[in-house]
């Protein structure tokens, strides 16, 4: 923010993205809807998209009040919207914030999309004269996202079974938008929650908003403090998740992904093809094989899953960035609905969450994983391209059963084991992911591929 992310940046990149939605849709009318989340400046950023939008005489639905991700999304589909604009980071640092692109079906704009708006921005950067006159508001319409959001969700979770477990939940909302979501609706159907952070701080406390281990530290104390069952985080926009069980030890993104998916097959019954992103773990090979269920493989980016998911080949999906996919859910991330679900699946199993990931190692094997950021050099990125471009049948010794190229590139090797090696989205990192058997195979292939990049 300040430098990147400036107003005059805002304007120009939402103008784009008016001047899409008229080439796409014409001259009808139309509507966007515009939310924010807790970090400095968003809901001013907001409020300057609207501007622009209402400028260009496209209806506009303001937030009147930062909102997750996912809420947004229900509101472009219940609302028939052309698309939304989200002033987000997401788990980012405080100093930074983010412009998201949500088309008609409330999922994430695909590569074809973003290009198009991108095109139009760098066409518009040639004017050197572009500065906006906002001569009409009257397009903008405040609305609320929270309650349509939680009649939303309430069908979906059994809430009785929550309360009559008797499970205590502790909650750390990390000063973001699930503040009054999440905290709310269980408390509303009078599960015991103990909660921390639900107040809006732009810095987030001093830790990046994001549901990891490091900045769990106080949400793993409030849960053996409080003896809870169970410990819920979510990030500043509250599309991810973070886990915590009875004993206040961080559960792995990975490990919840593949308990809900069991628990969605085994005891809710679901069945239909499942996904994941080539740096999620196996494991959900694993249980897709033991059901006999189709199984996708996606680039890293939660828009694959959701694009899987709206032409209905998918009944679950995940990533390991703590993103799930949910069959007639939102083709959005929602990290309320996936912390409730695994609040759900301890209700109902009767167990603590460790003795559930105990039992599921018992049936499926335990696997280890890891990842590994590498600082982006012209010599790392020539020795990424050129590793790509080979595409070597053998890597960190070992010989590969498959090759994957769509996003960097990752050798699949026997028993489940598997490297990844990718230039990240977002940052100038080279990104490494692995995962096997033992912590020491583990290390050992990342040794191997640090070395190459040595």
């Amino acid at each position: 923010m300040g430098e990147e992310f400036t107003f005059y940046n805002v304007r120009l990149v939402v103008q784009a993205i008016a001047n899409y939605l008229r080439r796409t849709y014409g001259q009808k009318e139309m509507a966007v809807v515009v939310g924010y989340d807790t970090r400095f400046l968003s809901e001013r950023f907001a409020l300057e998209a609207a501007k622009i939008l209402s400028h260009n005489q496209i209806r506009v639905y303001l937030a009147n009040r930062d909102a997750p991700s996912q809420a947004q999304a229900l509101q472009i589909i219940k609302r028939g919207a052309a698309g939304g604009i989200n002033f987000t980071a997401s788990f980012n640092p405080p100093e930074y914030n983010g412009l998201k692109f949500n088309v008609a079906s409330g999922a994430p704009a695909m590569p074809e999309v973003t290009q198009e708006i991108e095109a139009e921005v760098n066409r518009l950067q040639q004017n050197q004269a572009f500065c906006p006159y906002y001569s009409r508001t009257e397009y903008i319409e405040k609305i609320d996202m929270q309650t349509d959001y939680l009649e939303y969700i309430r069908p979906k979770i059994d809430f009785n079974l929550l309360r009559e477990s008797g499970l205590r939940i502790g909650l750390d909302l990390l000063y973001g938008t699930s503040r009054e979501y999440l905290d709310e609706i269980l408390e509303e159907h009078g599960v015991i929650t103990e909660e921390i952070h639900g107040y809006v701080d732009p810095y987030f406390g001093g830790v990046v908003p994001s549901c990891t281990e490091e900045n769990l530290k106080e949400l793993k104390r409030l849960v053996k403090d409080k003896n809870c069952h169970l410990g819920i985080a979510t990030d500043a926009d509250g599309d991810r998740f973070g886990i915590i069980d009875e004993k206040g030890n961080f559960v792995d993104a990975n490990i919840i992904l593949s308990l809900l998916l069991d628990y969605l097959i085994r005891i809710k019954g679901w069945r239909g093809g499942v996904a994941r992103s080539v740096a999620t773990t196996h494991l959900i090979d694993r249980i897709a094989r033991r059901y006999n269920l189709p199984l996708y493989r996606t680039p890293v980016g939660f828009k694959y899953l959701a694009s899987l998911l709206l032409q209905k080949k998918i009944i679950f999906g995940g990533e390991e960035s703590a993103s799930i996919a949910f069959q007639g859910h939102l083709p959005e991330k929602d990290g309320i609905y996936a912390g409730l679900l695994v609040a759900e699946m301890v209700a109902a199993s009767g167990k603590s969450l460790s003795q559930l990931k105990a039992d599921f190692f018992r049936i499926y094997g335990r696997k280890i994983d890891g990842h590994w950021n590498l600082q982006l050099t012209p010599e790392r990125w020539k020795k990424l391209n050129d590793l790509i471009a080979s595409r070597p049948e053998s890597f960190a010794g070992r010989q590969a059963c498959h090759i994957e190229t769509a996003d960097g590139i990752k050798w699949d090797f026997d028993n489940d084991d598997w490297l990844l090696i990718r230039p990240s989205g977002t940052e100038p990192l080279i990104r490494i992911y692995a995962e096997a058997d033992s912590s020491r195979e583990l290390e050992r292939m990342f040794k191997f591929a640090l070395d190459y990049f040595s």
